[in-house]
């Protein structure tokens, strides 16, 4: 289990501290960061605001012209490309960047999809599973190499979307009926549960893992619903305007939480746990509100468990016996 109770560290940051807030003060210069979907939305956010704070951002893109085009003239940025939903293009990628003989400091999962249609990747895989989790598994443990070095924290970008479900042991690629929401909790508790045992098998060599949710902000992970649906969930009003009540966060406040994580001295020596609003968040109440971290994401058996599956699907465990 992780050496982390799952309780706030009274962080002095919360729901409206931007990133520059949380990186006040802390120098990133000569530091290695690897932001997956690191050029729109909060991914953008994410890779401005380190680099202002010194790093330099490797940003994997599935679309690397349009990544090209938005990181244009932010210095410290380079772009390869990286399709999470094709393990061949995840492991290209990997070679690519460990022939560089580089070592990371950050490793931040931040691309994802959400509530999308019912579409199939790979052998046959859902494609919220499979792209969320699957690809990001299979590519921390291909960049292992180039981890464990630096001594790197890795962050899995999650979301309070795990309350929707736990890990569907008995179908989870969804062969049987499909619930696009459901699908989506299910990617982001793996989201959780990968930080949880990579952080278990990772802490004796100096690499801590965290999982997060960056609270609720409009950014083109939203592509895939209608204006119809957002309405409906008093997400915005009939002409598209955010609504207050919502509580939605601005990007820059939306990435404030993986860059928390990634960086803040604060959480030195801890690892395992799931963040929000820029601390570690408590364990959900039993009365079904939507905040904290259900036990089904933090469960250390489930962990386990969902580790040995995606290598079996991903081909691929850096902490496999044997393994160098």
């Amino acid at each position: 289990m992780s050496d982390t109770a799952q309780h706030s560290i009274g962080s002095g940051f919360g729901a409206r501290s931007t990133a520059d807030d949380v990186l006040r003060g802390i120098d990133l210069t000569g530091r290695l960061a690897l932001v997956t979907g690191g050029y729109s939305g909060l991914g953008l956010e994410t890779t401005k605001a380190l680099v202002r704070a010194g790093a330099r951002v490797v940003v994997p893109a599935r679309r690397p012209d349009a990544a090209r085009e938005n990181l244009a003239g932010l210095p410290g940025t380079e772009v390869d490309e990286l399709d999470l939903g094709d393990l061949d293009s995840v492991r290209a990628f990997a070679e690519r960047f460990l022939a560089s003989g580089r070592s990371l400091d950050i490793v931040i999962g931040n691309a994802g999809i959400m509530a999308c249609p019912e579409t199939r990747v790979g052998p046959d895989w859902e494609a919220q599973f499979a792209t969320n989790h699957l690809g990001h598994f299979a590519l921390v443990n291909r960049l292992w190499p180039a981890i464990e070095p630096g001594g790197a924290r890795v962050v899995s970008v999650s979301s309070r979307g795990h309350h929707l479900s736990g890990i569907r042991w008995d179908d989870p690629h969804w062969q049987h009926g499909y619930d696009k929401w459901a699908a989506y909790g299910q990617a982001k508790t793996a989201n959780v549960l990968f930080a949880v045992q990579l952080d278990r098998l990772a802490r004796d060599r100096g690499v801590r893992a965290f999982a997060l949710h960056p609270g609720g902000i409009l950014t083109p992970l939203q592509r895939h619903l209608t204006r119809e649906e957002m309405v409906g969930l008093g997400w915005i009003d009939e002409d598209g305007n955010a609504l207050d009540p919502a509580g939605f966060k601005t990007p820059e406040q939306g990435a404030a939480t993986q860059v928390f994580a990634a960086t803040s001295p604060q959480l030195d020596g801890m690892g395992g746990v799931y963040l929000e609003d820029c601390d570690i968040a408590e364990p959900a109440p039993a009365d079904g509100a939507r905040s904290g971290v259900k036990d089904w994401a933090t469960d250390p058996e489930q962990a386990a468990r969902l580790w040995a599956l995606s290598a079996q699907a991903t081909g691929v465990d850096a902490f496999a016996p044997g393994t160098s």
